[in-house]
């Protein structure tokens, strides 16, 4: 697909249907494009543009393909070794001398919530193996209601929980027919809710009130949009975050990580960074 066919394609959109897609990045957004077109049974960009147009049905089912609402369980082995083992052990140790009230977590663009709760099983776990009773909350948010919808029920099929240990899965779900659903007592600690992470006018989740996350998942979403957008959303990351706080991407994204100020890797190639001072020129009033 040519530059000037996408850019076309864009400029109608806004046009038309009110929608923004300048901040995705060139490569997704036409790889996307092509999938609509094939399945549309337009043979070229211009007839997929009349038909985006003309067709709100159409232009419904191009915008939610850009809605990438995938997630497993535990699904980066090394980063959730690194956040069991060393970030939650030091952040239960950190709270417990500061005083503070809770621990709090916020799962950005969190599609069907299994990142939340995994987080939420390995922090559950730590604090009982240690007779703590420090209270925590993770903040899950999305963009799409159904996801949130689906993540709420907290009921996952068997392919879904695959990754999960036997122990986890004995102790933290029951089974419900052929499925399993997340105990209440790890649902009393997550709260899904929606959040554009790339409004202007906030800088965190209302749920989360004035950010001061301890830590902050931002897994397989930076590489959707394009360089400056990535910084957009790594400075509101950044400002959510408490002093010292942790970020968790995706292991594709390190490279924008490692481009931004305000951030210095944990233990390479594990995608887990710290927030830090040095060198840090922020958007956002701090």
């Amino acid at each position: 697909m040519k530059n000037t066919d996408l850019a076309h394609i864009i400029m109608m959109i806004r046009g038309t249907h009110g929608r923004d897609l300048s901040g995705y990045d060139e490569g997704f957004l036409a790889k996307m494009l092509r999938k609509r077109m094939t399945a549309s049974d337009s043979g070229t960009a211009a007839a997929y543009l009349d038909r985006l147009a003309d067709d709100p049905a159409e232009a419904e089912d191009f915008f939610q393909s850009l809605r990438i609402g995938y997630s497993e369980f535990f699904r980066n082995p090394l980063t959730f070794a690194l956040l069991e083992q060393l970030v939650l052990p030091g952040l239960v140790e950190a709270r417990e001398k500061s005083g503070r009230a809770e621990i709090r977590i916020w799962s950005a663009g969190c599609a069907g919530g299994q990142e939340a709760w995994s987080v939420a099983i390995l922090l559950d776990e730590l604090l009982a193996m240690r007779n703590r009773s420090l209270p925590f909350r993770i903040i899950a948010t999305d963009i799409s209601e159904a996801e949130l919808a689906a993540a709420r029920q907290g009921l996952y099929d068997a392919a879904a929980v695959r990754n999960i240990r036997t122990g986890h899965l004995r102790d933290y779900f029951s089974c419900k027919g052929e499925s399993y659903v997340v105990a209440p007592r790890l649902q009393a600690h997550v709260d899904f809710s929606f959040y554009d992470l790339l409004d202007e006018q906030s800088s965190s989740p209302s749920a989360g009130v004035f950010g001061d996350f301890d830590l902050i998942l931002c897994s397989n979403l930076l590489f959707y949009y394009r360089p400056g957008v990535q910084q957009f959303i790594l400075k509101k990351v950044r400002h959510g975050l408490s002093p010292h706080g942790y970020l968790v991407t995706g292991e594709a994204e390190r490279a924008i990580v490692d481009q931004a100020d305000g951030f210095r890797a944990v233990a390479p190639p594990a995608a887990v960074f710290q927030k830090s001072n040095e060198n840090f020129n922020h958007g956002f009033h701090e």
